[in-house]
């Protein structure tokens, strides 16, 4: 098995478990976001989701190429 295959199943596995772990700090931040609609807290807490979810979108993008990239390579 050549260790390049490696790297997109790594990355895309990486990327599930990171995820996995991270949606319920979100959903915490979310809640929070909710009660508190005024805080300043709050606002830095929404930028925080938004960014994670530009991260959560370049992960998906990247891991579709490696995937595109593994078929045109492999088989």
């Amino acid at each position: 098995m050549d260790p390049i295959l490696w790297i997109p199943i790594g990355f895309i596995t990486i990327g599930f478990i990171i995820l996995i772990f991270a949606k319920k700090s979100m959903e915490s931040k979310l809640a929070f976001i909710k009660a508190n609609k005024e805080s300043d807290e709050s606002a830095k807490k929404a930028k925080f989701i938004v960014w994670w979810i530009y991260g959560t979108t370049a992960w998906g993008v990247v891991s579709i190429i490696l995937i595109v990239w593994f078929f045109n390579t492999f088989v």
